[in-house]
């Protein structure tokens, strides 16, 4: 079947670690997925996909690595300026 013959209409949805998806508009969502507002040919929901889902890492990973950056920096401040010398330094 050419892409072109396929009629289907579909929804992008997104789930609870922002991670994106299309289904079909007649049939129910998935369990753990809502619609993200796009309806339309496969094509459509996918170039929406590509300019709304910009970070391929879920969720759950980004807030863990953006807290362990906060960490860090704060670890830093607390040591002052100079707190780190190489070593031999």
């Amino acid at each position: 079947m050419d892409k072109n013959d396929d009629t289907t209409l579909y929804r992008v949805v997104v789930n609870h670690e922002e991670q994106y998806s299309i289904w079909p508009v007649q049939r129910d969502l998935p369990a753990g997925w809502r619609d993200a507002g796009k309806e339309g040919r496969k094509d459509e929901c996918l170039a929406f996909i590509n300019e709304h889902w910009t970070d391929m890492r879920p969720l759950s990973l980004r807030k863990q690595m953006a807290a362990a950056s906060k960490r860090a920096a704060a670890r830093g401040r607390q040591a002052g300026p100079g707190a780190e010398q190489p070593p031999g330094g």
